[in-house]
């Protein structure tokens, strides 16, 4: 079952996507395949990505009256979670839906990480003819050096550099500025958590990010580095738009 789920809607959709572009992009770059992979997955999940996107933005205008329930019910945790269910569905909005997109792309990096380097057993260049869709061609040629300068299997700190760099800004862009401490008031556990994991996400994940890109490969690199630049773009329009 699990094997079926996996290459059913994962690994061989990424193949085949991933060939396809090999295919048609000039050159045969796999970089540049990788690329237009990213952006066809991206564009796939766009509805899931704006939606989670919109949640995330709700959340930070609900996140006063939710304070306000957890301290008017803070003796009884059965109210408390039915008063905010009741703010979320007036919201119009789905708690989980940021958590769902993450969990769903964590397997779609793993499939065009076991694309490009395993291939169902056919390392790239080569290709693995039996995965192919009907519709889909064998490339006559396959160039590993992305741009002719980064061979894609390798390591590179360049663009490790790029996805954490591009980590760095797409938080920037998406969580907001937390107000600064009040002197006169006394360090509240909960506000110094948030602040605490709004620093972790500021400047460790993108530091976490480097060092992954770096370690695993160019690819997962260049992956990070794309996604990152498509949720920029997605978060500056839903902020010009909303």
């Amino acid at each position: 079952m699990f094997s079926y789920i996996w290459h059913t809607f994962f690994f061989d959709p990424v193949y085949n996507g991933l060939i396809f572009f090999i295919g048609i992009i000039p050159g045969g770059d796999v970089g540049l395949a990788i690329i237009a992979t990213i952006v066809m997955v991206k564009v796939i999940l766009l509805p899931l990505s704006v939606k989670a996107a919109k949640t995330q933005r709700i959340m930070r205008e609900i996140e006063p009256k939710l304070r306000e329930i957890k301290e008017t019910h803070k003796d009884n945790r059965e109210a408390q979670a039915l008063a905010m269910m009741t703010v979320y569905r007036e919201a119009g909005m789905n708690p989980f839906a940021s958590l769902f997109l993450i969990l769903l792309q964590i397997p779609i990096v793993i499939a065009l990480y076991f694309a490009v380097y395993s291939g169902g057993g056919v390392k790239l260049p080569d290709i693995n003819v039996a995965l192919l869709y009907d519709f889909i061609s064998n490339p006559s040629f396959v160039n590993m050096n992305f741009l002719g300068w980064i061979d894609i299997t390798g390591k590179s700190v360049f663009l490790a550099f790029l996805a954490g760099l591009t980590q760095y800004y797409q938080v920037k862009v998406s969580l907001p500025e937390l107000p600064p401490r009040d002197p006169n008031k006394a360090p509240d556990m909960k506000d110094e958590f948030i602040r605490n994991m709004h620093m972790q996400m500021r400047y460790v994940m993108p530091v976490i990010i480097f060092f992954v890109s770096y370690i695993i490969s160019a690819a997962i690199a260049l992956y990070f580095f794309v996604s990152n630049i498509v949720a920029i773009l997605q978060e500056l329009y839903i902020k010009r738009h909303r």
